[in-house]
């Protein structure tokens, strides 16, 4: 994303157009995805179950996109809008001073810290810290941060 000072990304969270939005995939989606049924969730949805990840606990964008089609009896949550969404919830949490909603326990599937969040990893980074997770870094040109042991941090929703 750019230019994100100049959004309001809690009128885009808020926005829930024509979502949820649920979708019969043809053959070759459904190969490609992994199911025949598709939703595609609104921002706010995202936010709502970022904000039950309790303080020490993580969680990953694929559990959370798992909980929204088991909620709505489908079979994939839309990967490409879940990581649209979570990143909008994030910053518009970092536009907030109250109700924040702590995006920075959402890690990639891997365990990853998300580049895209507000100030890039050290946020993240900084604020996982604080809550007693030890970050580690991979690569040495393409330098990336995990959150070691994550597996066992993990929130079930």
């Amino acid at each position: 994303m750019a230019n994100e000072d100049k959004k309001d990304f809690n009128e885009r969270m808020n926005n829930s157009k024509n979502m949820p939005k649920i979708i019969e995939l043809d053959e070759e989606a459904a190969k490609k995805w992994g199911g025949k049924s598709m939703i595609i969730a609104p921002p706010i949805y995202y936010n709502e179950i970022i904000k039950k990840i309790p303080k020490g606990k993580l969680i990953t964008t694929e559990q959370i996109r798992k909980y929204i089609a088991k909620q709505n009896n489908v079979d994939i949550t839309c990967p490409l809008t879940a990581g649209i969404f979570i990143n909008i919830c994030a910053w518009a949490s970092y536009q907030r001073t109250e109700n924040i909603t702590p995006y920075w326990r959402v890690l990639k599937s891997n365990g990853e810290l998300n580049p895209k969040y507000p100030e890039s990893f050290e946020l993240q980074k900084r604020k996982l810290e604080e809550e007693g997770h030890t970050i580690i870094s991979k690569g040495k040109t393409n330098l990336k941060y995990f959150v070691k042991d994550f597996e066992e941090k993990i929130f079930e929703l």
